[in-house]
């Protein structure tokens, strides 16, 4: 790819940027949140086409005007959301869109499953061609959208923030897939912005900087410490720098709590935690551990069978999300698009969900949208959320990079007494996690309690004052930080190890 520009009105997301691939390398393309790097690959993809620039497929310029264009020309891509139908099997997934039909035009499910079987035993990945998609792992579902596109004979494959939703275990079997696609003659790009794992798998890696080419580097002749210098042009600390914590009262006071899953299931059995003000306390555990029933239960959305939840001193589980948020606790979830943003809403009216109420905001049932609008674009600058003009922009219209921007600036700006923290740079550059770990230690100072729930292990060994491990919906072992290796950590999120 040569010179490609691309605008969006008067935003240029792309500036005249190169990008050249040898085959059956992985390529990695880095930039931070809203850099251009998905509008690149769109734009390979026929998703977007370009306003200057040219394509070249070896050596031959080609014309790519849709994502028909792309397939045909060998290229695949698999998005950042995966886009598969949840209640289809993992069959009608892959074949969807270029379906095997008997000779009168009727499906032919017999050998559409047969040719999957044949595909899924060629690159060795352990999938169930029956399985509902709805009734995998996330990991297994990005193995899909992978196996969408080899079916469909790709070449080329593009993964845009492949392990943004994964596990530590599904980041090393998804590098070990890339290895093996590229011994059997596969070139990958990926856009990352884990620079451990562009360590780990990738040949070379582009920069791109706020829209511009910065250069490609021979990843096996560089450091994550120039790499991340070159992504965001200055020195970025790879370290959380912190003070001692000087913990208070107990905010959060959890004891012996039940909460059962959609299904009836029992997921979380017989936690007990403390977070006091001015702590940070991190949960380590292997996803689908209970995590996601205990936040549900502490932001009012999951039913406690039995136990307690209490913030400063006061029961609040089993009421209503709006009593959670009165007695001051924030959550930043796990997931942005379904639970932390409203995306056909404008950045401004996300950015005040849960306290248009406020007088600051305007009186009775009508918002002052000068204020509104006033104080969305103080967040904007202060959390450095792209691009700067963005105010009344649809937040669905942002990198995901930046709706988490959105999401952290509104749940850190309320000034919570607690503020519970799921994943929350997921999906972010090394400048933008390490100006969210900076939020949460400043929270912490200002006497927040923190409860930072990640699947990230060294972001909980590192940002944490006390470690809690997590496995089959109860704590089972509480660490303060610098007392436990990741080795003995890992063992207890596994099931074994001391306590």
């Amino acid at each position: 790819m040569h010179g490609i520009t691309k605008t969006f009105g008067s935003f240029k997301a792309l500036d005249g940027v190169d990008l050249d691939v040898k085959k059956q390398t992985v390529h990695a393309i880095l930039g931070e949140n809203g850099a251009g790097k998905s509008t690149l690959m769109n734009v390979l993809y026929g998703l977007y086409q370009a306003d200057e620039g040219e394509v070249y497929l070896g050596g031959q310029s080609v014309q790519i005007q849709s994502p028909l264009d792309a397939i045909a020309h060998g290229i695949g891509m698999v998005h950042q959301h995966f886009m598969l139908v949840e209640n289809f099997t993992v069959t009608e997934n892959i074949i969807l869109g270029d379906e095997v039909c008997h000779s009168m035009g009727v499906l032919d499910m017999a050998r559409a499953k047969k040719e999957v079987e044949k595909i899924v035993d060629e690159y060795g990945f352990e999938v169930d061609p029956d399985a509902k998609v709805e009734d995998i792992t996330v990991g297994m579902q990005q193995r899909v959208e992978i196996l969408k596109a080899l079916y469909r004979g790709a070449d080329t494959l593009i993964l845009d923030e492949p392990t943004a939703v994964l596990t530590p275990q599904e980041i090393t079997q998804l590098i070990k897939i890339m290895h093996e696609l590229v011994a059997k003659g596969k070139t990958i790009i990926i856009i990352t912005h884990k620079l451990k794992e562009i360590m780990e798998s990738a040949d070379a890696c582009t920069i791109i900087r706020r829209g511009r080419y910065m250069g490609t580097v021979d990843v096996s002749k560089t450091t994550e410490e120039e790499l991340a210098s070159k992504m965001v042009g200055r020195h970025v600390s790879l370290t959380v720098e912190k003070g001692p914590a000087n913990p208070g009262k107990t905010v959060l006071s959890v004891k012996d709590l039940h909460v059962k899953d959609a299904r009836g299931i029992e997921q979380v059995c017989g936690l007990n935690i403390d977070v006091r003000a001015g702590e940070i306390v991190g949960i380590a555990g292997i996803e689908g551990n209970g995590q996601d029933e205990f936040v549900e239960a502490i932001d009012g959305l999951a039913k406690v069978d039995s136990g307690t939840i209490s913030v400063n001193g006061e029961e609040i589980q089993n009421t209503v999300p709006r009593n959670v948020l009165d007695h001051k606790v924030a959550t930043i979830p796990a997931d942005r698009q379904r639970f932390g943003l409203v995306l056909p809403f404008t950045v401004a009216e996300n950015v005040i969900l849960e306290r248009h109420q406020e007088e600051a905001f305007g009186k009775g049932a009508t918002l002052d949208y000068g204020k509104v609008r006033s104080f969305t674009n103080g967040l904007i600058k202060e959390y450095d959320i792209r691009p700067a003009d963005c105010v009344d922009s649809l937040a669905g219209g942002l990198s995901g990079g930046n709706q988490q921007k959105v999401i952290i600036a509104r749940e850190v700006s309320s000034e919570p007494d607690l503020l519970v923290a799921v994943q929350p740079t997921r999906g972010l550059d090394v400048g933008a996690i390490e100006f969210v770990h900076k939020a949460l230690i400043r929270e912490r100072d200002r006497g927040a309690a923190i409860l930072l729930i990640s699947l990230e292990l060294d972001e909980v060994m590192d940002v944490a004052d006390t470690i809690a491990v997590i496995h089959h919906g109860k704590i089972v072992g509480t660490f303060k930080q610098g007392t436990v290796s990741e080795e003995e950590v890992g063992l207890l999120m596994a099931g074994g190890g001391k306590q």
